[in-house]
């Protein structure tokens, strides 16, 4: 599902509603939002937070031109999961900023050994930063874009109600999430289409 220009609030109506949109937007991440380990996090997109950071980027960058809204959209639609896969904002914190530079040295690569697995199947890896390059020779980014591609059986699998964890599978930082609490994997699964 993709979000199209005509859906989108003006930046006037967006500013009246904005409060309650945020508040929205807010309670329905925290449960897409999933720590796996102390120092990485993985929000899961959906329609509502693209829309959300879409209607965001056209308030703060004063965006009002069709050209303008459509420059945004895409940029932001390809985060929009699309039934047989997921999409996540992989962000990599460490508050102490000497610290996030070592360790972002040591974590090149990250980003392509996350990975989702459905009870019975074969773990899926990341897909990563398709839009950009976003590490080089000397220390990756602190945050990346991930696609996970379930297709047809393992998205059956959850639609049944199969079990979910989430891993990261790197040399210098190895951390699973499983099974992934409830409410979440039930948000998750709202994304897919069988």
């Amino acid at each position: 599902m993709v979000i199209e220009r005509d859906s989108l609030l003006s930046l006037e109506a967006y500013a009246r509603q904005r409060a309650q949109f945020r508040a929205e937007v807010i309670a329905h991440k925290k449960l897409r939002t999933l720590a796996v380990g102390p120092h990485v996090t993985l929000l899961f997109e959906d329609e509502l937070t693209i829309r959300y950071q879409v209607q965001e980027m056209l308030r703060i960058e004063r965006i009002f031109e069709e050209a303008g809204i459509d420059d945004e959209l895409e940029a932001y639609n390809p985060l929009v999961p699309d039934g047989q896969n997921w999409k996540a904002t992989m962000l990599i914190e460490f508050p102490d900023e000497a610290e996030r530079h070592q360790w972002l040295g040591r974590l090149i690569g990250v980003e392509d050994r996350v990975w989702v697995r459905v009870a019975g199947f074969e773990p899926v890896f990341a897909i990563a930063d398709e839009d950009l390059e976003r590490e080089n020779e000397a220390k990756t980014s602190s945050v990346h874009f991930l696609r996970f591609e379930l297709g047809a059986g393992r998205v059956a699998a959850l639609k049944s109600g199969a079990a979910l964890a989430v891993g990261i599978d790197h040399p210098a930082y190895a951390a699973v999430v499983e099974p992934v609490p409830e409410p979440i994997r039930t948000s998750l699964c709202g994304d897919l289409r069988v």
